[in-house]
C-alpha cells in the first residue's frame, strides 16, 4: 500500500469518526472516539512517511483536524462521574462556526459572533487559533478581552491561554512543533511556534490593538469592553480580520450596532443549535437564573440584557406593538427639538399628540438657521398649530429656540399667555425628592407614558430608549450621562432625548397683563425708569 492509499484510508477512518448524527450528546460515551483515535494513531506511527501529507490535508481542513485530535476540558463532567478531559466532538453548528471564521480570515474581512452561553465558543476560537498556529507559517493570532485574567492567568481554566496550552499539550506529539516546551515557548500572553514562526498573542483592556499586526484578532466578550470605539480604531490599523465574539450587553453600543447594521457578516450561536440542550434545560435556566441573565446569555436579547436599564425593553416593545389605530391621539400636538451639538450626534424633531408618537425627523450636518427653518416647515405641514415646541437650549439649541419664538409667538387665551416655545435646560436640579435633575424627570415621565403609548417600530428608536442606565445620587434617581454612555460606546440617544423633551414641562401659562399696563412696563424698561 503506497502513502496516498494510506492517507486515503486514514481520511475515511476520520470521516467514520464524525458521529454528528449518532452521538448521544446528553449521555456521551467517548469509548468509541478513543478507540478510533487510538487506531488512527497506531496506523500513523506504523507508517510515519504519510505524516507530511496528512498535515497538508489538515492545513486546508480545520474541522477534520479538530475532530480527529482535539481535546477539551469541562470540569462539570466530574459531577456525573466522568473524566473532565474528553475528545472535542463537534456538533454541526460548531462545524459551521469554524468554516465561518476561516472564511472571514481568508476573505480578509471582519465578522461578528452573537452567542448564547455555554456553546463551547471559547474552545472553538482557541482550537482555530492553534490550527492556524500549527499549519500556517508566520501567522500571528491576536486574542483580547476586557480583563487580563480572562486572556491569560496561569492555572486558571477560564483564561483563553490556559485552554490554548491545554489543547496543544493534549495533541499527539506528531502534531506538536518539534522541540515544543510549554515553559519555554508559552510564556505569559504569548504562545510561540518554534517550527514556523507563528505566534498567538494576548492583550487586555485599553492595550488591545496596540501590539503587532495580526492575521486575525479574536475579541472575546466584545460587548463588554470599556472604550470599545478606541479599541476598534486601534485594531483597524493592525488587522484585516477582527472577530467580535459576545453575548449581548444592552443596546446602542458598538457590538449592538455591528450586529444590527448589516455591514459585517454575523454568525448566530443560539441554544437551540446545541444538541445537548432542550426545552427542559431552558426551563431550568429560567427557574434558577435572574431574568436579565437569561435575556443576555441565553435569549440573546439586547434590550433586556441590562439589569439597570432606565427603560425596560418590554415596555418599549409593547409600545411598538400598539398601532396608531389602537391608541387615539387625543390632545394638542407637542414638538421636541433636540439639537445636535458636535461629532456624530444628530438633530431630531419629534411630533407627539397624546399617547401617539406621530413622527420623528432625523437631521445631520445642519447649522442653527437650517435646523430652525426645517422645523418651521415641518410644523407648517400640520393643519393645527402646536401646543408646545420644547427645545433643548443647552449649547447651540438656544439659537434655534430664539428663531422659533419669532415664528411662533406666545398666544393669549382667556386672559392668560400661553408660551408656545419652551426652553429646556435638562441639567436643572429638581426638588421633588425623586429625580435628581430635569433630564431624569422627563425621561421618567416618558417611561410612564410608554406603558400605554404607540410608537413606530423603529430599531434606532428602540435602541435609544433602552440603552441608558440609571444610578442614584443623594437618594434621587439620576440618568446616566451622555459622556458615561459614550465611554461604553453608546452614541447620544438623540431620538429618545427628542421625545423626552415633549414631557419636560407642562404648557407654560402666565397671567396676561392689560394692554396699557403692558405697554407702560415696556416703556419704563426702555427709558430706564
Amino acid at each position: 500500500m503506497n502513502a496516498a492509499q494510506k492517507i486515503n484510508d486514514l481520511q475515511k477512518q476520520a470521516v467514520a469518526l464524525k458521529p454528528i448524527e449518532k452521538f448521544d450528546w446528553r449521555s456521551p460515551n467517548y469509548d468509541l472516539i478513543y478507540a478510533e483515535r487510538s487506531k488512527m494513531l497506531a496506523n500513523l506511527r506504523a507508517s510515519p512517511e504519510i505524516l507530511a501529507k496528512l498535515k497538508e490535508f489538515y492545513k486546508e481542513n480545520p474541522v477534520d483536524f479538530i475532530t480527529d485530535w482535539g481535546m477539551t476540558v469541562d470540569p462539570r463532567l466530574a459531577e456525573i462521574g466522568m473524566p473532565t478531559t474528553v475528545p472535542f466532538v463537534l456538533f454541526r453548528r460548531q462545524d459551521e462556526f469554524i468554516d465561518f471564521i476561516v472564511d472571514r480570515w481568508k476573505g480578509r474581512e471582519d465578522g461578528l459572533v452573537e452567542k448564547s452561553r455555554d456553546m463551547g465558543v471559547s474552545w472553538l476560537c482557541v482550537s482555530i487559533a492553534v490550527w492556524m498556529w500549527l499549519f500556517h507559517t508566520g501567522t500571528i493570532i491576536g486574542v483580547g478581552s476586557r480583563k487580563e485574567e480572562y486572556v491569560d492567568k496561569i492555572g486558571d481554566p477560564k483564561s483563553l491561554f490556559w485552554k490554548a496550552r491545554q489543547f496543544i499539550t493534549m495533541l499527539p506529539v506528531e502534531f506538536r512543533p518539534k522541540g515544543w516546551d510549554d515553559q519555554k515557548h508559552a510564556p505569559h500572553m504569548r504562545i510561540l511556534n518554534p517550527d514556523n514562526g507563528s505566534s498567538i498573542i494576548g492583550e487586555a483592556g485599553d492595550n488591545i490593538g496596540r501590539g503587532n499586526r495580526t492575521s486575525i484578532y479574536f475579541k472575546d466578550e466584545a460587548a463588554f469592553f470599556e472604550r470599545p470605539e478606541a479599541i476598534d480604531a486601534a485594531l483597524s490599523q493592525t488587522s484585516n480580520c477582527k472577530i467580535d465574539v459576545s453575548t449581548p450587553n444592552g443596546a446602542g453600543n458598538p457590538f449592538y450596532r455591528k450586529a444590527h447594521g448589516g455591514k459585517i457578516k454575523k454568525f448566530v450561536f443560539d441554544w437551540h443549535d446545541d444538541p445537548r440542550k432542550d426545552q427542559a434545560w431552558y426551563d431550568k435556566q429560567c427557574e434558577t437564573l435572574d431574568p436579565v441573565v437569561v435575556a443576555q446569555e441565553i435569549d440573546r436579547n439586547y434590550e433586556s440584557s441590562v439589569v439597570n436599564a432606565f427603560i425596560p425593553a418590554d415596555i418599549v416593545l409593547a409600545a411598538q406593538a400598539r398601532g396608531p389605530a389602537d391608541v387615539k391621539p387625543i390632545g394638542g400636538m407637542r414638538v421636541g427639538i433636540d439639537v445636535a451639538r458636535f461629532g456624530d450626534d444628530k438633530t431630531v424633531i419629534t411630533f407627539r399628540r397624546g399617547r401617539v408618537l406621530l413622527r420623528q425627523i432625523v437631521l445631520q450636518g445642519m447649522d442653527v438657521a437650517q435646523v430652525a427653518g426645517r422645523a418651521k416647515n415641518e410644523i407648517a405641514a400640520y393643519a393645527e398649530k402646536p401646543e408646545q415646541i420644547a427645545v433643548d437650549t443647552i449649547g447651540i439649541g438656544a439659537g434655534v429656540a430664539d428663531m422659533m419664538r419669532a415664528w411662533f409667538p406666545d398666544v393669549v387665551e382667556r386672559g392668560k399667555v400661553r408660551q408656545i416655545v419652551a426652553d429646556v435646560n435638562a441639567a436643572i436640579r429638581q426638588s421633588d425628592g425623586i429625580y435628581y435633575n430635569l433630564r431624569a424627570f422627563m425621561w421618567g415621565e416618558m417611561r410612564e407614558w410608554l406603558k400605554g403609548a404607540s410608537i413606530p417600530n423603529d430599531q434606532d428608536l428602540k435602541s435609544d430608549l433602552t440603552a441608558l442606565r440609571y444610578l442614584f445620587k443623594g437618594g434621587e434617581l439620576l440618568l446616566e450621562s451622555k459622556d458615561d454612555a459614550k465611554r461604553r460606546g453608546v452614541h447620544s440617544p438623540d431620538r429618545g432625548d427628542s421625545l423626552a423633551l415633549t414631557f419636560a414641562i407642562p404648557t407654560l401659562v402666565r397671567p396676561a397683563m392689560p394692554k396699557i399696563q403692558y405697554q407702560n412696563e415696556i416703556l419704563s424698561e426702555t427709558m430706564g425708569y
